[in-house]
């Protein structure tokens, strides 16, 4: 199909309303997907490119599809989601190559920080996702320095200072981090149980932005460096400073816990077709039309408590790639649009009769809930933070 033929079946059939698109080639090959809330306007400028990667794509287009998709927000997750199933060519973004990163702390008697790439249901918590990896393993190393975790390998022998033994003799630590006083060196029984967790939950309070403590310690230690003449370890501790401050400021810009990003969304539609969509931690697990009686507001009630009952650990699955895109995606909207996020309601507020606002159109009034009851934006959104449990 010529450029011309297919530039008149995009007047002919195409509208201006929300949407995802694909190119395809000649064997029906997607070269690319995008998404739009005027489908018709935005496909028509691509034949106005004369030039680049868009006028190379149209040139060697056979055929471009699109779907309805009633608002912006569920194109955004539909087009993310095709790109990484389809990894078209002339797709940049949500490419399926991109690694994200996490921060584990493991559960051991004597817990440890580690760079992965994957969270799995092994009772550990993991902070993230990262979308640059890069850094992550130096910044996970810099902040076990500045707190004294260890950072030796998971069959390392742990002896703390309470533990009773009854043939104990004098331990000698198995790395120089205890000489140098940036571990804590349980394996040589230097520290205490309640020693140790106290670090830990120093270091969970800071990756979940609520405390500097490491940051602050680690100024100190400038301060009294340079007081004493230290200039060049006054200028490491600078170096480790640097870096903790990149991951605090990670940390409090993501804010919230993913864990706890549960929520009922609900947002007006092209014409009407309103919808709710229910997103359990960073994912959108469902979508529904709104309720418009009673009786569909109870069976959206029995999705609603349906997708967020509890799931045994075993059941819960490992958060890959693709659901770290679609956390960092989501969270992202979210931030993006603070008047977005007054319309997402916990899903116990939800069940309890009190679900966000749709409205029909611009200028209408808000849509009511069951038995007549006024439905308003709630003022409650849920934080943001990068813990997941």
């Amino acid at each position: 199909m010529a450029s011309t033929p297919l530039r008149e079946h995009v007047r002919s059939h195409a509208e201006d309303r929300p949407g995802v698109y694909r190119w395809l080639g000649p064997d029906g090959r997607i070269l690319y997907v995008g998404k739009s809330v005027r489908v018709k306007s935005r496909l028509l400028s691509y034949f106005r490119e004369e030039t680049g990667k868009a006028a190379r794509m149209v040139a060697g287009a056979e055929s471009v599809n699109w779907d309805y998709i009633p608002n912006e927000f569920a194109a955004v997750v539909r087009e993310m989601r095709l790109i990484r199933a389809w990894q078209p060519e002339y797709n940049v973004q949500h490419r399926r190559d991109r690694r994200y990163g996490f921060i584990k702390v493991t559960r051991e008697p004597a817990p440890r920080l580690v760079p992965v790439s994957r969270v799995r249901t092994d009772g550990a918590r993991y902070y993230g996702p990262f979308g640059q990896t890069g850094w992550l393993a130096h910044a996970v190393h810099d902040l076990a320095l500045a707190t004294g975790l260890r950072d030796c390998s998971a069959d390392t022998p742990i002896h703390f200072g309470d533990q009773l033994e009854i043939f104990a003799t004098g331990r000698v630590p198995r790395c120089i981090r205890a000489d140098t006083g940036t571990c804590l060196a349980p394996c040589a029984g230097r520290c205490t149980t309640a020693d140790y967790d106290g670090r830990i939950r120093l270091v969970r309070a800071f990756l979940e932005a609520r405390s500097r403590a490491p940051l602050d310690a680690l100024a100190r230690g400038v301060q009294e460096a340079a007081a004493q003449l230290r200039f060049e370890y006054a200028a490491t501790i600078r170096d480790r400073m640097e870096t903790l401050e990149k991951l605090w400021n990670h940390l409090s810009g993501f804010r919230g816990q993913v864990d706890h990003f549960n929520f009922v969304y609900s947002v007006p539609g092209f014409g009407g077709d309103d919808r709710i969509y229910l997103i359990r931690r960073g994912r959108l697990c469902a979508e529904l039309p709104w309720p418009k009686s009673d009786q569909a507001r109870l069976r959206a009630n029995d999705v609603v408590e349906e997708v967020f009952r509890p799931v045994p650990a075993d059941r819960d699955g490992e958060l890959e790639a693709d659901a770290a895109a679609e956390v960092l995606l989501t969270v992202a909207w979210f931030n993006k649009r603070p008047r977005e996020r007054k319309r997402a309601v916990a899903p116990e507020r939800w069940l309890a009769g009190k679900g966000g606002t749709t409205r029909t159109g611009p200028g209408q009034s808000p849509r009511r809930g069951s038995a007549g009851d006024r439905v308003t934006a709630s003022p409650e959104s849920p934080p943001l933070s990068p813990t997941i449990r």
